[in-house]
């Protein structure tokens, strides 16, 4: 049977589209938005809709916040595209002003388009410098679309496609909620991480390169590796020559409280990849690692020669949003407007049954849904009536599904929001929570 492109019949945009357009996600959202501002994004017909996912994660400080579309200004007067061997003065800014916020051991950039580019520039110098070819990543995690990198995701976009790329290896996510040992309950003790090392060493034909890692895996339902964890992961790459990746695609410049999550646990990676809040909402990446990997991978004859490598127009972006970061001191609103959302979401979960958990830190919060506390039966079509129910009553919501488990809300609204914007998204979902359960009762 034809799957429709979107879920709004009958309506002009939805016809085109449908005549035009490769279906490349289900079905699209039942709204066309013209403009974005800020917290919100405005239909066609003028309805303002509280966006609580800050685009696909990346307007990390509000859409079209000024800085960005100054700094756009700015460098359409200047220049917007030139020779990938050709550098300009934001490119060269850029990656020192990085550099300079980052530890030592993170001190060479570049600068790409997309979180999946940035991974796979860092999974092709570990391969470079190692030798080796076997990278280990996390079930439920989320890499990217290319082939390298999507060798290496196992959320929900693996089957299909045809074989992925020789040496994908993975280790359990420690999903304290529901352990994937049934060892724990609620509380990790890294006991799935010994397990996933001794497994993965079983598997391994002694070509190890690296370990890609989220600091928190967000498309897994928001798993927040713990600081024990990240230490003891630390321990087990190194006694096995693995180098470190942090893909820190949605975590880094404030998400989760700290300029980038692994600051919290003092751990320094052999790699840092980063995208989506570098653009704050332009397509913006950086694959940032050691003069010594660096030094070594020329020596090597590294090359990653693409169209839009070093492109000035956003590396003038990702300087406005360096300026925003301190000049707004988004670190601390995400620290006291995430506690006030989880506290607000904690609430909300002694009121309504089918929360059954609420986790993460900063403003990347995730609530999962299900049937029953007592066997946390998963709740999945139940979570996508309400989020579809929170849509109509004007707030964006977005709920990511685990295989063999249940859905997750994945909160991550702007940096920028407000108690007041917090308040209305929480009363939505307070009233999209009561009908949709109450219906879901009756029948």
């Amino acid at each position: 049977m034809d799957k429709k492109l979107t879920n709004s019949p009958n309506k002009p945009w939805a016809e085109k589209a449908e005549q035009v357009m490769i279906r490349y996600c289900g079905a699209f959202s039942s709204m066309v938005v013209e403009k974005a501002l800020g917290s919100y994004m405005y239909t066609a017909e003028g309805k303002a809709i509280l966006d609580f996912t800050s685009g696909q994660m990346c307007s990390i400080f509000g859409h079209n916040h000024p800085a960005v579309v100054a700094a756009i200004g700015q460098a359409c007067e200047q220049s917007i595209h030139l020779l990938s061997t050709v550098l300009s003065p934001p490119v060269i800014n850029l990656c020192e002003q990085l550099s300079e916020m980052l530890p030592s051991g993170l001190d060479k950039c570049i600068l790409l388009n997309t979180g999946s580019e940035s991974n796979e520039v860092a999974i092709r110098m570990a391969k470079l410098v190692t030798g080796g070819f076997e990278i280990v990543g996390f079930t439920g995690s989320w890499h990217g679309m290319t082939a390298g990198a999507q060798s290496h995701t196992y959320s929900q976009t693996r089957q299909g496609y045809g074989p992925v790329m020789p040496g994908s290896l993975a280790i359990p996510a420690p999903y304290a909620y529901r352990c994937p040992i049934r060892h724990c309950e609620g509380r990790c003790d890294n006991s799935c991480l010994e397990v996933g090392f001794e497994m993965v060493d079983k598997q391994s034909v002694g070509a190890y390169a690296a370990f890609i890692a989220e600091p928190i895996l967000s498309a897994a339902g928001i798993i927040d590796l713990p600081p024990a964890y990240i230490k003891r992961l630390k321990e087990l790459c190194q006694e096995r020559g693995l180098l470190l990746i942090f893909d820190e695609a949605q975590t880094a410049f404030g998400r989760a409280g700290y300029n980038f999550a692994f600051e919290r646990d003092g751990i320094v990676p052999d790699f840092l990849t980063l995208s989506k809040t570098l653009g704050g909402g332009l397509p913006l990446a950086a694959t940032v690692t050691s003069k010594e990997i660096e030094a070594t991978c020329y020596d090597l004859g590294f090359i990653n020669v693409t169209s839009h490598v070093s492109d000035p127009l956003p590396a003038q972006v990702g300087l406005a949003m360096i300026a925003t970061l301190f000049g707004e001191r988004m670190v601390q609103k995400a620290r006291e407007q995430g506690a006030y959302l989880k506290d607000q979401l904690l609430q909300l979960q002694e009121k309504h049954q089918c929360i059954g958990d609420v986790r993460g830190r900063g403003l990347l919060l995730g609530v999962e849904i299900v049937q029953d506390r007592e066997t946390k039966t998963p709740a999945v079509a139940l979570g996508h009536e309400i989020s579809e129910r929170c849509l109509e009553l004007g707030l964006s919501m977005n709920i990511v599904r685990i295989k063999g488990f249940g859905g997750v809300f994945r909160i991550a609204p702007p940096l920028t929001i407000s108690r007041e914007e917090i308040d209305s998204g929480i009363s939505i979902l307070d009233q999209a929570f009561s009908e949709v359960t109450k219906k879901f009762s009756s029948n």
